[in-house]
């Protein structure tokens, strides 16, 4: 029944040839302001059933997220991605703009 040292480490060697890091976290919302160089704020919905009162809730929180080539404009359906710390409020990268905003 006990296996030998050797079998035990080749079993977990031939397990950790698979990376699992995990998935990054992606949000969508609309971008509030893009008036800084190559950052954008944008406003993410959350919605819950509150537990006492059986009701939906909406929650409301802004994210800084990177946008390297300062693409999205207010008003844009944008989807964003979890990424290293590129500073000290911004943890996101701009991953696509699903929806433009029309400009008059």
């Amino acid at each position: 029944m006990i296996q030998d040292n050797n079998a035990l480490n080749q079993n977990f060697i031939e397990n950790k040839k698979i990376s699992h890091r995990g998935r990054k976290k992606t949000l969508e919302g609309i971008v509030v302001s893009n008036k800084m160089n190559k950052t954008i704020n944008v406003l993410v919905e959350r919605r819950f059933i509150d537990p006492l009162y059986k009701k939906v809730v909406k929650k409301y929180k802004k994210f800084m997220a990177h946008d390297e080539k300062n693409e999205a404009n207010i008003g844009d359906f944008v989807r964003i991605i979890e990424t290293r710390p590129l500073s000290k409020n911004k943890n996101f990268k701009l991953d696509k703009i699903l929806k433009r905003e029309i400009t008059k």
